[in-house]
């Protein structure tokens, strides 16, 4: 009976703890009900002036985007326009000699004429080269460089000092000082430089 008793009375003062908070709980409901209202309206309305600003950070990145995007599509052709105003002025100076070479091929001349008449035209291309800054690479006679030159093979000569050009097939050009394409040249070895 005893522990009966000793169960009745840890019950009845749970039931009594209980009861208090619940009486500070409904005490203090009202107070902090207001308080959490206030804060939610204070929340609330950082919570909209972060999303207005987050929203106009996000439209002034799709401007900028759409800004890059346009300057990259106008520099493209702006670049593709100047190319091709670029060619438009190199054709238009090799047009001359592209109506020459018609002229020269409706003649009905003697071949002393007509090699005469391909001569004044090679003239005039390399006239129309030499305004577009492009020359010739120097070969026959010089020193082979693999830089500017671009060997076919070998020819013996005693003539002509050793690993020196001894015969260009196709001239090589530069443009100012950035190399076109290289001379193809046959390449002097000489025997008796070779041996000492």
């Amino acid at each position: 009976m005893a522990e009966k008793k000793t169960e009745l009375t840890l019950s009845e003062e749970a039931e009594a703890a209980v009861a208090a908070s619940a009486a500070e709980a409904a005490l203090e409901t009202p107070a902090e009900a207001s308080v959490s209202r206030v804060e939610y309206d204070q929340l609330k309305a950082e919570y909209d002036q972060l999303k207005a600003e987050r929203d106009q950070l996000l439209d002034r990145l799709a401007r900028l985007q759409a800004e890059f995007e346009n300057a990259r599509k106008r520099t493209e052709r702006e670049r593709i326009e100047f190319s091709d105003y670029a060619a438009g002025k190199v054709i238009e100076k090799f047009l001359p000699v592209l109506d020459n070479f018609e002229l020269a091929l409706k003649s009905a001349s003697s071949a002393e004429q007509l090699r005469s008449g391909v001569e004044l035209i090679v003239k005039q291309m390399e006239e129309t080269l030499r305004q577009l800054h492009v020359t010739s690479v120097s070969a026959v006679g010089a020193e082979f460089d693999p830089r500017l030159h671009e060997a076919l093979g070998s020819v013996e000569r005693n003539d002509l000092p050793d690993q020196h050009v001894a015969e260009e097939i196709r001239r090589g050009y530069r443009h100012r000082e950035r190399l076109l394409r290289p001379s193809l040249v046959r390449v002097v070895s000489n025997p008796k430089q070779t041996n000492e």
